[in-house]
């Protein structure tokens, strides 16, 4: 669906369906969206995100912020509006969110429950939580090269 959204937006705003501002679009409303589903039941996200996650390990608010921060950098990428805050906020969560899956996943080979669709998913954790936050830190590093890469 949030394929189908970014080409439909992009096709409104630009007379095609095929442009890199729908690549853009399309992991920003994935973002959104992936927050939206965490936000039905904070409390059980964090329940489950506690399992892997290693800063929501050490710093137990950190898994209720998380979906909050999640979404607050996708709408911010969706409107493409302050990008020196959206950037560092993805590529955060993003990078933590990437190392605590491979971790949990491929070191410790540990069989868990992914909370990337909300807490009460029954998706196991790996491939889709790993690809959720190497999209994010792939779309911070973009718009970073993007919006602070020109020199003038």
């Amino acid at each position: 669906m949030t394929l189908l959204m970014a080409l439909a937006t992009s096709f409104a705003a630009y007379d095609t369906p095929f442009t890199m501002r729908a690549v853009e679009w399309f992991i920003a409303f994935s973002m959104a969206i992936l927050a939206l589903l965490k936000l039905q039941n904070v409390e059980s996200f964090a329940t489950m995100f506690l399992n892997y996650d290693l800063l929501a390990k050490r710093w137990v608010p950190y898994s209720y912020i998380y979906p909050f921060a999640e979404g607050f950098a996708g709408i911010l990428m969706i409107g493409g509006i302050l990008t020196w805050l959206s950037v560092p906020v993805a590529l955060f969560i993003g990078v933590i969110g990437a190392v605590s899956v491979f971790k949990a996943v491929y070191i410790d080979r540990r069989e868990l429950k992914c909370a990337c669709v909300g807490g009460s998913s029954n998706v196991p954790l790996g491939f889709v939580s790993l690809t959720e936050n190497l999209m994010m830190i792939a779309m911070a590093v973009w718009m970073a090269s993007v919006a602070f890469g020109h020199t003038g």
